[in-house]
Order: structure tokens, then C-alpha cells, then sequence
């Protein structure tokens, strides 16, 4: 059977006729098999859905407990077989919980990334490289100019500034699953132990993050603080909280954001942003190439994101490769690391 009978782009996602199920749908389908708990990746509403614990978890604490029909929590390095097919979840470094999802039929094995980073998170499990025939990867920082560095070094950033500016707040934009939960564990391993202020839209995810046993130091909600008790202080809100009236209640903060997107200084400007991060839980030019590569796979489609880059550059290799024109993705949570499809960024 050859590759594209097994995995299709359809109007809902990835289809999958031979197992009988769909990939990170669009729309309400009988099955669901969901890489993890974005919002642009997991949607209520399917019949069944198969995802790791944590997926499964974090799409309850935000849809409530009838997301879908059933569910099945698959573990890293699990294989269940669905028809006349073999599905594996492997980590994919994303976030907490995120998962590559390796398709097998006969000797033909697929695998579908989701969103991956392949560089150290001490919030989620190490993405793990799958050799296979065909790999499916994401492309949202498809482009040579996008090399994130180091996220320590970006934190080292907010920590100077902090210090250099004790009289005011430091407002910090953050996706609320797993980035706002990455930066908090950063800035403790950087050393910082104070408490760190929660805007509360990051309450639910936050506390679910440490009662998965990770680590984030003394919380606290910033409702309530008095202005001036906020100088000095680190607070995270989600990134659309740091451009209203919200801000008022903080001394003079600085407004910071951590993004992929903070490489392109014009849209930190365009943002009002005075600290950029370039901090990013998608993988950057160089970990997408250096992770085509290490698969093995002959064969590369190219999902959302910058897609004729990655294409061409696949091509360059000697790799066969083509876009699948995927649509409904990228938009994560509302806010998160894509360009809005008129141009602007949709809050990344």
C-alpha cells in the first residue's frame, strides 16, 4: 500500500482509511487520535478519542468532562492496533503530554509529528527521533531566519532586567499551556526563587502541570496585590492580557513576550513589547532540518507553517517532499505561534 493510501489530507485532517480513524481533526469525526492539548490540535466533540494521559487530562480540565464519546490513554512507546493498521505515540517535546504519532502497515511506517521541538523542556518528555518511511512535520518556524538560541539565556534576560528595574513589574506574555509553564521552570533553574505571579487564566493548566509532579516554586495569583506591592515582581498572563486595561493594575511594568516570533523585531514593535524572549516550544529552522534528517525517511510532507521553504529545502537534499495544505492549525489556543491567515499575527 503506498503512503498516501494510508494517510490522506482530507477536509477534517489526516485521514487514516485502513485504521479507521483521523489525526488531530478539524471537525467531529468517530475517532480521534490527538497529538496534544492545543486547542488547534484538540477539539471536542468525536466520537472516541485516543490520546496520552495528559492530553486526555488537559482537554477535560478545559472542555469539562463530556469532550468526547469515550477515551483511551495511550502511553509513550504503546502500540495499539486499529484495523489494518499499528499506531505508536512517541514524545514530541512540545508541551506536557504531546506525542508523535507513528502510523504502521505492512513495512510502510509514518509518522506524523504534531508540533515537536527537539531541545530540552524541563516541563514535558524529550522528543524522541522515530525512523521511519515518511515523516510528517510541522513548519511554523520554517524559514532560515528563525533560530530561537538558547531559552536560558533568554530568561538571563528578564532576570537582568528585573534586577535592573526593582521599581517596576515585569509582565511576562505566555502561552497558558506550556510555555507559561516552560518559562516558570526556566527562571527557577536560573536561580530566582520569589514567588512568580499568575495571571488567572493560567490558574487550572498551571496547578495540573504540578500535580504532574512538576516542579514551578511558590505560586501565586495577582488578583488581589496591591499596586505597589507588584514592583520588583514577575507575573505571567496570557499574551492578550499584557496589551488592555489589565496592566494598569502594575507599577510601570515592562511588557515582555516570549515567542518564536520575538526573532522578527518589527513584531515585537508592532506588539509594544520592551522585552522580547525569543523562547518557543515549536522547533526552529535547524531543529527541523536536523530532525528530517535524522529520521531517515525517504519521503517528507509539510504541514503548517512556512511550507515551500522547507520543500524546497528537502528537495535540495535529494528528498521527495510536497506540502499538504492542511487547514485549521497553527491558531493554538488563539494565541499562540502562527500568523493569523490575514497576515498579522494572530496574539504570537
Amino acid at each position: 500500500m503506498r503512503p498516501h493510501d494510508i494517510l490522506m489530507p482530507v477536509a477534517a485532517g489526516l485521514c487514516c482509511k485502513p485504521g479507521g480513524f483521523y489525526i488531530d481533526p478539524v471537525r467531529a469525526v468517530d475517532r480521534a487520535i490527538i497529538t496534544h492539548g492545543h486547542s488547534d490540535h484538540a477539539r471536542p466533540g468525536h466520537g472516541a478519542v485516543l490520546a496520552t494521559q495528559e492530553t486526555l487530562d488537559l482537554m477535560r480540565l478545559r472542555y469539562g468532562d463530556n469532550f468526547a464519546g469515550t477515551t483511551q490513554a495511550v502511553a509513550y512507546g504503546e502500540t495499539v492496533r486499529l484495523g489494518d493498521v499499528a499506531v505508536t505515540f512517541h514524545p514530541a517535546g512540545h508541551v506536557l503530554g504531546s506525542a508523535q504519532i507513528a502510523v504502521t502497515h505492512g513495512s510502510t511506517r509514518i509518522v506524523a509529528s504534531g508540533d515537536y521541538k527537539d531541545v530540552r523542556d524541563p516541563t514535558c518528555a524529550p522528543f524522541e527521533v522515530v525512523p521511519c518511511d515518511v515523516f510528517i512535520t510541522e513548519a511554523t518556524f520554517g524559514l532560515p531566519v528563525f533560530r530561537h538560541g538558547d531559552a536560558a539565556a533568554e530568561v538571563k534576560k528578564l532576570l537582568a532586567s528585573v534586577a535592573l528595574f526593582p521599581e517596576r513589574a515585569h509582565l511576562v506574555g505566555a502561552y497558558s499551556l506550556g510555555k507559561a509553564q516552560r518559562v516558570i521552570a526556566l527562571i527557577r533553574e536560573a536561580g530566582y526563587d520569589a514567588p512568580i505571579y499568575l495571571h488567572g487564566a493560567m490558574d487550572k493548566i498551571t496547578s495540573y502541570y504540578q500535580s504532574r509532579g512538576i516542579a514551578l516554586g511558590e505560586l501565586r495569583p495577582v488578583k488581589g496585590m496591591k499596586k505597589a506591592d507588584l514592583a520588583g515582581t514577575v507575573t505571567l498572563a496570557p499574551p492578550s492580557a499584557t496589551s488592555d486595561l489589565w496592566t494598569r493594575r502594575f507599577p510601570d511594568p515592562v511588557t515582555a513576550f516570549a515567542s518564536g516570533w520575538m526573532r522578527v523585531r518589527a513584531r515585537a514593535r508592532q506588539r509594544g513589547v520592551e522585552l522580547p524572549l525569543v523562547i518557543s516550544d515549536h522547533a526552529d529552522w535547524d531543529g527541523l532540518t536536523r530532525t528530517i534528517a535524522t529520521t531517515g525517511a525517504g519521503e517528507i510532507w509539510v504541514t503548517h507553517g512556512q511550507e515551500d521553504a522547507l520543500v524546497h529545502w528537502c528537495g535540495t537534499q535529494g528528498l521527495t517532499a510536497r506540502p499538504l495544505a492542511l487547514v485549521g492549525y497553527g491558531d493554538e489556543d488563539g494565541e499562540e505561534d502562527a500568523p493569523a491567515p490575514s497576515g498579522e499575527e494572530a496574539g504570537a
